[in-house]
């Protein structure tokens, strides 16, 4: 079992931003410490949902900081991004870190941040695929051209080249690992057609992530992958974890905290085209995350995430662990998780 936290350097009423930013570091750090395997970092723009406009640049800064766990994006969003130049950014982590990086990529919303960064609309709609195989390209070949509808460009070599990192066995890396976030039968589809594996956010129970992941092994199936490499697939199950001796104390915890943050990071989202949005009501959707979620004593936060693993077949975890919103509570929280849960799953 892989456990690790999921990063929004998410900023709470009443807090500035650089205090959302120190606390996402300081809990990953932790995460360290406390012998968690990963940190998966979120990207947003202009929005205190999330504080991190670059998820491969806080990524960058948290491997310099770190020795031994794995850090990832979760995601970088690929249509308000150039897939070289996230390409370049990844085999640069990759073979500075001895492939300590993750590449999580996903297609955002339809937010105004594509109106700002000039990549438009349907580069939401429509050019995720040629976005996503572009990049892979990058990170899988030594020389890469290109003649598409977003992209176009004469062959030119790769620099530098990810798979040249050396292994301890002598045998070369295929380049960093690329994970696609996955909320619709389109994407599913999508990602397992080119057998990559998926990011289920924390929104979805049990069930869903099960649906997902079967709907997922057989469109890569379908797509000539082998059995043996389906088994490998390494998806990752986001959610909430909250450590405390009492679950009505967890819960609570949540539930004075994350509403809030909720409401303000949700309702600054504005779209590029004006499109209604059905908001979640924040108190309904943090009892839910609660009661799906490994929320409560260690002993049954250990069972929450066996229990997600034994129904869907995942065993990597990424779990928000900032939903107090405080940073000794935090890292008394992602402490927790590493000393107390972490031992219960081996």
């Amino acid at each position: 079992m892989r456990v690790g936290t999921f990063v929004l350097a998410a900023q709470f009423p009443g807090q500035g931003q650089g205090e959302a930013l120190h606390r996402a570091v300081r809990s990953a750090e932790v995460a360290e410490e406390s012998g968690l395997d990963s940190v998966w970092l979120a990207e947003h723009h202009f929005v205190p949902y999330g504080v991190c406009p670059s998820a491969v640049t806080l990524a960058a800064l948290l491997l310099g900081r770190t020795r031994r766990i794995r850090v990832g994006t979760a995601v970088s969003v690929l249509p308000t991004a150039h897939p070289v130049a996230l390409g370049e950014q990844a085999a640069l982590l990759h073979l500075t870190t001895g492939g300590r990086f993750s590449l999580g990529v996903g297609r955002g919303g339809p937010w105004v941040d594509l109106e700002v960064f000039g990549s438009g609309l349907d580069a939401y709609e429509r050019g995720f695929p040629e976005s996503l195989d572009l990049l892979m390209r990058w990170l899988r070949e030594p020389r890469v051209a290109t003649r598409g509808e977003r992209f176009t460009f004469r062959e030119v070599p790769v620099v530098p080249r990810p798979d040249e990192l050396d292994e301890p066995d002598g045998c070369g890396s295929q380049g960093p690992e690329v994970i696609v976030a996955c909320t619709s039968p389109k994407s599913v589809r999508l990602a397992a057609e080119r057998g990559l594996p998926m990011l289920l956010g924390m929104h979805c129970g049990d069930e869903e992530k099960a649906e997902m992941v079967a709907l997922w092994r057989t469109h890569a199936l379908g797509a000539g992958h082998a059995p043996e490499v389906l088994d490998a697939a390494g998806h990752v199950s986001a959610g909430v974890a909250q450590v405390a001796d009492r679950r009505a104390d967890a819960t609570e915890t949540l539930v004075k905290a994350m509403p809030g943050w909720l409401k303000q990071g949700l309702d600054a989202h504005v779209t590029i085209d004006g499109r209604p949005r059905a908001m979640r009501d924040p108190v309904a959707y943090t009892e839910l995350l609660c009661g799906m979620h490994p929320v409560g004593p260690p002993r049954l936060a250990a069972d929450r995430i066996a229990a997600t693993a034994e129904r869907t077949g995942i065993t990597r975890f990424a779990l928000l662990a900032e939903g107090s919103g405080d940073l000794a509570a935090t890292e008394e929280n992602v402490r927790r998780l590493g000393t107390e849960v972490l031992p219960l799953l081996v």
